[in-house]
């Protein structure tokens, strides 16, 4: 669920089904989206060993996504079904928030079934199918994290009756999107939007411009982040069953309350009590200065 400044409809467009779903229509694809699609996995799975979380290369041939050209969502989630019970849905691009909540909750995952111009190779804001299907599926072959999904999903059902989907929102893009992982002394790459980047791929690991630091539940919620450059802060969790631990253990409801009293933290900025893993120079977001969209 990334955010962009697109106005979301309050409908289902025309051909859309009452729950945003459409059909794929995979043979619709020409050879020039196929090739973009396999140029895009040619180059990051060239990259990405070694940096990533080994659970997600599995995921990737477990998922079926190292066969040429963009995959077929009926059998990728024939694959997903008997793996950890997901399943993937075309919709027509970003979809309203109790609609993308209610599909998470019941190991429904949707995607985009659109792929970026062959000259957007490096940045586009709305997910695209290689974003959302290599970004996100690996993972949903690994059984924690695909419950750590369909919790999230549940848990913002919840939040949207409390008003607080914009705290919820945030824990979603530093763990989902932007999230890393420790490994050993060092870190390794797991959100969707860093692994299906080739230059955040490098960025979130090796600059020295970005904070890296130590997961916490309450500080990610409020903290600010921003949709159209790379992440100021990476937040870094011990594990995916600790993560899945704290989101079903924790009750959100006082949380919400709590913070909702306290100021947010911005991006970039380092709070009392942080573990600061990598204290990062900011040097990339000072160059940045003046250029970046106000942050969410």
């Amino acid at each position: 669920m990334l955010k962009t400044d697109q106005t979301i409809a309050a409908s289902p467009p025309p051909g859309a089904a009452a729950d945003w779903t459409i059909p794929q229509k995979w043979e619709a694809y020409g050879a020039s989206e196929h090739a973009t699609w396999d140029k895009l996995f040619a180059r990051q799975t060239a990259m990405l060993p070694g940096r990533v979380v080994p659970a997600f290369l599995e995921g990737v041939a477990l998922a079926g996504l190292d066969r040429p050209g963009i995959p077929n969502f009926e059998e990728l989630s024939e694959r997903l079904m008997k793996a950890t019970g997901w399943q993937v849905l075309a919709v027509p691009g970003l979809v309203p928030e109790d609609v993308f909540f209610d599909h998470l909750a019941h190991r429904r995952f949707v995607a985009g079934s659109f792929i970026r111009r062959p000259d957007q190779l490096d940045y586009l804001q709305e997910p695209d199918v290689f974003h959302d299907v290599f970004g996100h599926v690996p993972l949903l072959a690994h059984p924690i994290f695909a419950d750590y999904m369909q919790a999230y999903g549940q848990g913002g059902l919840r939040a949207l009756e409390k008003g607080a989907i914009d705290r919820l929102a945030r824990l979603y893009w530093y763990t989902v999107e932007f999230g890393l992982i420790r490994d050993g002394d060092g870190c390794k790459l797991y959100g969707a939007g860093i692994v299906s980047s080739y230059g955040e791929s490098i960025f979130a690991l090796d600059d020295p411009s970005p904070n890296r630091i130590g997961f916490d539940l309450k500080r990610v919620m409020r903290t600010r982040y921003r949709i159209d450059d790379y992440q100021q802060n990476y937040f870094v969790i011990d594990s995916f069953d600790d993560l899945l631990r704290q989101t079903i253990e924790t009750d959100f409801a006082p949380l919400y309350r709590e913070i909702a009293e306290q100021p947010d933290y911005e991006p970039g900025e380092i709070a009392p009590g942080d573990v600061v893993l990598t204290p990062g120079t900011q040097a990339y977001a000072r160059q940045k200065a003046g250029q970046l969209s106000p942050a969410q």
